[in-house]
């Protein structure tokens, strides 16, 4: 073995996970409980010295993993999870750093594949209600022309959970927020983009209704044909 091989990469943490780390701090250490709201964007930004846009996206992140919820009329609180459930998901956030985008869109995928075909099964009246409200929620940004990312990815993880396999949903998302970001970045969905997927969820949708699991998996693989694509052209 060559010297160099005992060395290792120094990760540079970020703006955003520096936020993250001092946010679980304060929940497990107790300082922050179960419905206590955070500070306004704001005044985080003030005292924490960086830009609105790094708060955001920590707490759109923690979001994804259920450990906040921004609520319109009261602003951000923390959800009511155990605290070793807490550490767990905090762990998942941190530990996915600077991923190969195309192994995640890869693995995102299969995991696809696997729930809708899963959902056609499993799915019950209220997952499918569940399913309808997050396809109303994107196309009603669409038609205000403003970023549906996050929309966009909901309506997946509600396919995942009418699948009803809790560990794909957890993989779903450790691994979302994350190309999430580097489809913001690199402005993955442009308008046109933005109407051919909403009539693909559509397709979707009314196959895991007919519960046609043949019909959705192929509906999903072409949906995601682009997606996959574009991954490889990302270094």
């Amino acid at each position: 073995m060559e010297l160099l091989d005992n060395f290792k990469a120094i990760e540079v943490e970020t703006p955003v996970d520096k936020i993250i780390r001092q946010i679980r701090s304060l929940i497990v250490s107790g300082y922050l409980a179960p419905g206590d709201k955070l500070p306004s964007e704001r005044k985080l930004s003030e005292k924490l010295g960086v830009g609105r846009t790094y708060i955001r996206d920590a707490i759109k992140k923690l979001e994804f993993f259920g450990i906040l919820t921004t609520h319109p009329q009261s602003g951000v609180v923390v959800n009511g999870t155990d605290i070793s459930a807490m550490e767990g998901l905090f762990s998942n956030v941190m530990k996915i750093e600077r991923p190969d985008f195309f192994s995640l869109v890869e693995t995102r995928v299969s995991m696809e594949l696997f729930s809708v075909q899963n959902a056609t099964k499993r799915r019950t009246d209220e997952d499918l209600k569940n399913l309808e409200k997050a396809l109303e929620a994107y196309e009603a940004k669409i038609k205000i022309s403003q970023h549906a990312e996050n929309e966009d990815f909901l309506f997946h993880l509600k396919i995942a959970e009418a699948g009803h396999n809790a560990v794909v949903k957890t993989m779903m998302l450790i691994i979302l927020p994350d190309i999430l970001a580097i489809y913001k970045k690199e402005n993955f969905c442009g308008e046109d983009e933005k109407l051919k997927r909403l009539g693909e969820h559509r397709a979707i949708l009314d196959a895991i209704k007919e519960k046609d699991a043949d019909k959705a998996v192929l509906l999903m693989q072409e949906h995601l044909k682009n997606v996959l694509e574009f991954s490889k052209k990302i270094l």
